[in-house]
């Protein structure tokens, strides 16, 4: 999954960004409402999951918010404030936010309401299965053939977009879109790299289909 950090307290945003990123998530991060607007309308529908702050310089959280709920394709928001009374949660709720979780707050439980956000968004099965290969998004465990398969955090986001798409051809920038954040080098090598050593780990025969010229694709 791919998220939208919108923090204002830098220190806080960075914390928060680490973490996602330990998950698996790839993570950007912007300060302000204006330019959380900007990154929405910049990357499409690459955000599956926007965190954000309610109380925002430029524009605020809520006008965020508003301005993004109904669309088509717009992530889903989750509203993380100190504003963490009944009336706000049900105020931001109303806004179009679709959860709402106060500060303080437990990093767990930040972390497995952005998971399940992303299932609901983008419809990202709890269990994905294709021939003797299947992955447990939830407890974030692979088995080929009953054997378990152990990934680094980004291998198992790679083939988590893949097995997603279901067969579907994914260009190499979309996969840089979808399992890295904004400050990937688009002319890196690092999707190949990362695809090869994801070969190498599921082992034979290769489940993982590279079409020249068009991207990769897990096998029917």
């Amino acid at each position: 999954m791919r998220i939208l950090v919108v923090e204002d307290e830098e220190r806080l945003a960075a914390r928060i960004a680490e973490g996602l990123r330990d998950q698996g998530m790839a993570v950007d991060v912007c300060h302000d409402g204006t330019e959380a607007l900007e990154k929405t309308e910049v990357n499409g529908d690459v955000y599956d999951v926007l965190v954000l702050d309610r109380d925002l310089p430029g524009l605020s959280g809520d006008e965020v918010c508003q301005a993004l709920a109904g669309q088509a394709d717009a992530p889903m928001i989750l509203m993380l404030t100190a504003l963490s009374g009944t009336d706000d949660r049900v105020d931001g709720l109303t806004l179009g936010a679709d959860d709402y979780l106060g500060k303080p707050f437990s990093f767990a439980e930040l972390t497995l309401r952005v998971q399940s956000l992303g299932r609901r968004g983008r419809s990202h099965a709890a269990l994905l299965t294709r021939g003797d290969l299947t992955m447990d998004t939830l407890r974030r465990t692979v088995h080929r053939a009953g054997r378990p398969v152990p990934l680094t955090a980004k291998e198992f986001t790679v083939l988590q977009v893949l097995l997603s798409a279901d067969g579907a051809v994914l260009s190499h920038e979309q996969l840089l879109e979808r399992a890295w954040d904004e400050h990937a080098d688009p002319f890196t090598n690092t999707v190949r790299v990362t695809v090869n050593r994801l070969r190498r780990k599921l082992g034979p025969p290769d489940l993982v289909e590279t079409l020249v010229g068009a991207g990769y694709r897990i096998a029917l």
